[in-house]
């Protein structure tokens, strides 16, 4: 998730980013355990603690650079009662959780409305904002993100087989999305067409 260093409130910004990483990782624990597999919960990760969630070199990096990341929750998918519908659940849970909190905070807005100056309506903004953000990155399949996670378990046998090479190669292709001027405005122009939904409700 890409922090906007232009923003004055940039310090918020970030330990809101951090908040909602937490949760994330969190709404993935939690789906895992409900279908059956205790691993998250045996390693401490069930909790909104952020000690346990959050990696520190995603935080520094998110400090130096406008880049951040947690710890991924691991997952035993033997372990579901359900193995390709557990592996689908756990990993929606994250960006599904990320949608949940951009649609409360609106939600809050819009009944706070014409009373949304300060910090609560700053607040709620840029966690609508930022939430929006993490749903949209985490359902592009491109490994390890959790919409690659979905679209493995959804491909048959052999076309699955063929799209598991690309995950060494994921990361790399991020960070090329990410730094290619006209493919980085493609995801925001992505993520503003989804808040123009909102705000046209």
């Amino acid at each position: 998730m890409f922090a906007q260093w232009s923003s004055p409130t940039w310090i918020l910004r970030v330990l809101l980013v951090l908040a909602s990483l937490v949760v994330h990782e969190f709404a993935h624990a939690l789906a895992a355990d409900l279908q059956g597999d205790q691993t998250a919960r045996q390693e401490g990760r069930l909790t909104l603690n952020p000690l346990v969630h959050l990696e520190w070199t995603g935080v520094i990096a998110m400090l130096i650079a406008p880049i951040g990341w947690a710890r991924p929750v691991p997952i035993r998918p033997g372990q579901f009662r359900h193995r390709r519908l557990g592996v689908i659940v756990t990993a929606a849970a994250g960006p599904c959780s990320n949608l949940v909190i951009a649609a409360a905070s609106f939600g809050v807005l819009r009944a706070m409305q014409p009373y949304t100056y300060g910090l609560l309506g700053t607040v709620l903004g840029i966690l609508f904002e930022i939430n929006l953000a993490l749903f949209v990155l985490n359902i592009i399949p491109i490994p390890p993100l959790d919409g690659s996670r979905i679209l493995y378990e959804l491909l048959p046998y052999r076309q699955a087989a063929a799209y598991s090479r690309l995950e060494p190669y994921g990361p790399w292709i991020l960070l090329f999305v990410f730094l290619v001027p006209s493919l980085n405005a493609a995801f925001s122009d992505l993520v503003y067409l989804l808040m123009s939904w909102f705000y046209g409700t």
